[in-house]
């Protein structure tokens, strides 16, 4: 039997890179959102330019859902390549929508699912003569056709048309002109509406649609940068390129027109976190953008930001690893290479967001962070965050909130005679107070060590002096723990004996997984960092159950090792679930693993009680 679903089901679109069909399939989303049906959107796309196999899968959900579900309802199944997998693919009572006008073998397709051919090329060919219109409209024929089937309408797909090609007015005609061919010649020759349907709503709510890396480039306007230096490295770049466009829009002097920032593209990765230290050092806001290769090869210059005490915003938008690895594809495996980066002893502050609001929340409070603490703040994005579109909360920003320099001795405290010890911890908080350049012409002054020096900046090898300043550092690092974003708890109905930590973008599938453990009695705890160092609240909730699963997606279980290192937490108590494919996390994925392994708990519970 074939599915049945109003707003509510997976939609796949498989198509070839470079053929123009990323357009058409990002339209297709928003014109669900602009039915008021929120919508997860996922692009799932290889590293090369063109000719591989790509894919753009949307979840239409009318819960609001952002994680990713796991199966497919509906396919829209345009690549030869990958053309089996995708069917196949396809969950039992679902869809293919394919091209009908070259013959496929009626044994291609499973006896399970309802195939809908449409002669897209062959229409195409009849009704235009250029070959790059061919594939361009071919997509927007596409669009019209599942406005049709889908039971959409096509009046929002229109309005979309004009707006987008609105500073071409030339092309809205010939768009809308695709797209009702597609729209008509579907509802005259295919079985219309099918059993997945999209009707309007008003489940979208007060909530934006936003890709994570322009959110968090846009965090780092607000939080008051205005030095970026990077070098592009998938997944990043669209991180830097929004910034510098935010900054073309906000960071020029109205009056004379002159800029306000600076952004320098570098020769490599290890210039670019130069750069950032120099600037920085100057009391600029600076950060660079990069992911798990370009952290590896900054790692000299985070233990000198570290060990000088210059504050760093580096926003790590991490990918498939190790090595080159999977640059499209998403992971969560730079927990450690961020956390204890560089040789020697060495812990740096982790913001950990879940989402895109999230990313511009703590792109902010980043600059902010390493000012007040004068060290390294990285923040850790994944692929599924900054380069998808996600539905979330709007943008919020407190006009009243003013930037958070920390401890900065001013000229009239230099002269007022107050004593100034570069590395000195006055206030027993490990943090000690800095001076920017030329704040004093006699006073203020300082050598900037990266080799071992006592509380005066002064170059030593005595063991006492140097072992007093690493224990600052230390000292430094747990005040951090009282200033990084908490970790938030979600309680079961009843007493858990389980209790589920996680992190990240493995958030959003997280809820989800909850709601759906919760409906199969399985009483669990969930608790989301959110920040590292980790806060008390972290070992008492790990102290109170019995079992803790944390979820993570990486291979070695990173997040875990930093519990015990940091926490002296048990082994046996934390019980890894990983998942390290490249795709995100699902909420199917997590609740198989967590029902297979706590029903025998939970039914020891049952009987308990």
């Amino acid at each position: 039997m074939s599915i049945q679903s109003v707003n509510d089901f997976v939609i796949r679109f498989a198509n070839v890179n470079g053929s123009g069909s990323a357009s058409a399939n990002q339209m297709f989303a928003r014109a669900v959102l602009r039915m008021g049906v929120p919508v997860a959107a996922r692009n799932i796309f290889p590293s090369n330019i063109q000719g591989l196999p790509t894919w753009y899968e949307v979840r239409v959900t009318e819960a609001g859902w952002q994680g990713a579900r796991g199966g497919t309802d509906f396919v829209v199944a345009m690549n030869p390549q990958t053309f089996d997998k995708d069917v196949n693919a396809v969950e039992p009572g679902g869809y293919v929508f394919y091209d009908s006008s070259r013959p496929v073998p009626a044994s291609t397709f499973r006896a399970d699912t309802t195939v809908i051919g449409m002669p897209l090329t062959e229409i195409c060919n009849r009704e235009y003569t250029d070959p790059r219109q061919r594939q361009l409209f071919k997509n927007i024929i596409c669009v019209g056709a599942l406005a049709a089937l889908l039971d959409m309408g096509i009046g929002v797909v229109d309005a979309l048309i004009a707006e987008q090609f609105a500073a071409k007015e030339k092309l809205i005609a010939a768009n809308q002109k695709a797209l009702h061919f597609g729209y008509d010649w579907a509802r005259k020759n295919l079985a219309c509406p099918i059993g997945l349907k999209i009707h309007r709503s008003s489940a979208v709510g007060n909530r934006i649609f936003v890709e994570g890396n322009a959110a968090a480039a846009l965090g780092a306007v607000y939080g008051g940068a205005t030095v970026l230096a990077w070098y592009p490295l998938t997944p990043s770049t669209s991180l830097a390129e929004a910034f510098a466009s935010y900054c073309r829009k906000l960071r020029h002097d109205p009056a004379t027109g002159e800029k306000r920032y600076a952004i320098v593209q570098a020769e490599d990765e290890l210039a670019s976190i130069g750069m950032v230290v120099g600037a920085a050092w100057n009391g600029a806001r600076a950060f660079t953008a990069t992911s798990g290769p370009g952290i590896s090869l900054m790692q000299e210059f985070f233990g000198l930001a570290y060990y000088a005490e210059v504050p760093a915003v580096v926003f790590n938008v991490q990918r498939g690893g190790p090595s080159t690895g999977m640059p499209t594809r998403t992971q969560q495996s730079d927990l450690m290479a961020c956390a204890y980066a560089s040789h020697g002893d060495t812990k740096h502050v982790l913001l950990i967001p879940r989402d895109a609001n999230e990313a511009f929340e703590f792109g902010a409070l980043a600059f902010d962070l390493a000012d007040r603490l004068q060290t390294p703040v990285f923040v850790m994005l994944d692929l599924d965050i900054g380069m998808n579109h996600a539905l979330v909360p709007p943008l919020a920003w407190d006009d009243s909130r003013s930037l958070d320099r920390g401890k900065v001795m001013t000229f009239e405290d230099l002269e007022s005679g107050k004593l100034f010890g570069r590395y000195l911890d006055v206030d027993g908080d490990g943090i000690p107070y800095r001076t920017y350049p030329g704040t004093h012409p006699t006073k203020g002054s300082f050598f900037t060590r990266g080799s071992s020096h006592d509380s005066m900046a002064r170059y030593t090898e005595e063991g006492p002096p140097i072992a007093e300043n690493i224990d600052r550092l230390l000292k430094k690092f747990a005040t951090a723990a009282t200033l990084v974003p908490a970790p938030v708890i979600e309680r079961a109905a009843r007493k858990a004996r389980v209790g589920i930590i996680h992190f990240g973008s493995t958030g959003p599938a997280m809820d989800e997984a909850a709601l759906e453990l919760g409906r199969r009695g399985v009483a669990v705890d969930v608790m989301r960092l959110r920040g590292f160092p980790f806060v008390q609240a972290v070992k008492e909730f790990i102290d109170e159950h019995e079992t803790v699963y944390v979820i993570e997606q990486n291979r070695d279980a990173q997040m875990r090792s930093m519990l015990m290192i940091e926490l002296g937490a048990d082994p046996v108590k934390l019980v890894p679930l990983l998942f390290y494919e490249g795709s995100p996390i699902t909420a199917r994925f997590i609740v198989e693993k967590i029902a297979a392994l706590a029903s025998p708990k939970q039914q020891k519970e049952k009987a308990l009680s």
